[in-house]
């Protein structure tokens, strides 16, 4: 049986500009809130920058919804998941591949991924409030946090806290697969929020946004 995947609309700028609207924001108050810079945020509202999940995360909780109001994962009716027939996705057409392994039910915090990284790919670097663990199941990770670099094959984890500056880079020849859990940033926890200070022309790592496909991070949250 094929894999089900679902692609993240070419409208999600599009959805994040409406949901501003409507909750009456400006670019620079939705910046001040979610600690992205309104350059970038004006790129994404045009379509022409790619969000991570994590600064995803972030906008979503400052325009107080979730994370799936604007990639519009699809929901699991309970909490089991079948290897085989789990929802597949990639954020606007970037190449790791996501799938949803945690189940979506009211008060939840924790948030489950596999991910599909191929070879080569580097993330930006973030930093966030909460948690991540991460497993390696197949291939290598090069995880870094505080630039610390940290080279991870199959078997091996790493449990880290998201205040710290942290990437990873699958630097092998081969695809590497790995296991993802942590605490997304949901209307219902925004205590656990906490803006990241940066310059207002620059990207979450303080450089320019990155192209399309080296956009995407480890779902943070």
């Amino acid at each position: 049986m094929s894999k089900k995947r679902s692609s993240i609309p070419a409208a999600l700028g599009q959805r994040v500009r409406k949901r501003r609207q409507l909750m009456s924001m400006t670019l620079q108050e939705l910046s001040n809130t979610c600690g992205v810079s309104v350059s970038y945020l004006s790129q994404v509202e045009r379509g022409n920058a790619v969000p991570t999940l994590g600064t995803l995360a972030e906008i979503a909780a400052a325009l107080d919804v979730s994370i799936d109001h604007f990639i519009a994962t699809p929901k699991q009716v309970d909490s089991v998941t079948r290897a085989g027939l789990r929802h597949r996705f990639s954020v606007a057409g970037n190449s790791v591949i996501y799938e949803q392994i945690g189940a979506d039910f009211p008060g939840h915090e924790l948030t489950s991924f596999v991910l599909d990284v191929p070879p080569h790919y580097t993330s930006e670097t973030v930093q966030h409030s909460g948690e991540e663990i991460i497993f390696v199941l197949e291939g290598e990770i090069l995880q870094k946090v505080d630039d610390q670099g940290f080279l991870l094959r199959a078997g091996d984890s790493m449990h880290y806290l998201g205040q710290h500056p942290h990437s990873y880079s699958n630097p092998g020849d081969r695809p590497a697969r790995l296991l993802w859990t942590g605490k997304m940033l949901h209307p219902a926890t925004p205590s656990a929020y906490t803006p990241r200070e940066r310059s207002a022309d620059t990207g979450r790592d303080g450089t320019a946004p990155q192209a399309a496909d080296n956009t995407s991070e480890l779902p943070a949250g």
